[in-house]
């Protein structure tokens, strides 16, 4: 259960540095879907170029580069 929570708390704060950095103007919700999301989308591209994530920085890092990575595709495929 802690895991989990943790995991929003790492999701929430990466959608929250992927908006700032990409310029989204997004509520709370949607930042703690996408940094969630970008977990997911950067660990793929990371290990598809065969790095991984070790600590809680490299976790936030790798959340935040799949958020923004996330933000960019949506901007594409609804702009």
């Amino acid at each position: 259960m802690f895991g989990f929570i943790f995991s929003l708390l790492i999701g929430a704060l990466a959608g929250y540095i992927a908006g700032r950095i990409m310029g989204s103007e997004t509520s709370t919700v949607r930042n703690i879907v996408l940094g969630i999301l970008g977990g997911f989308v950067g660990s793929i591209v990371f290990g598809l170029i065969g790095l991984s994530a070790t600590g809680i920085v490299g976790e936030i890092l790798v959340s935040v580069v799949g958020a923004c990575i996330c933000i960019w595709i949506g901007r594409k495929l609804f702009n």
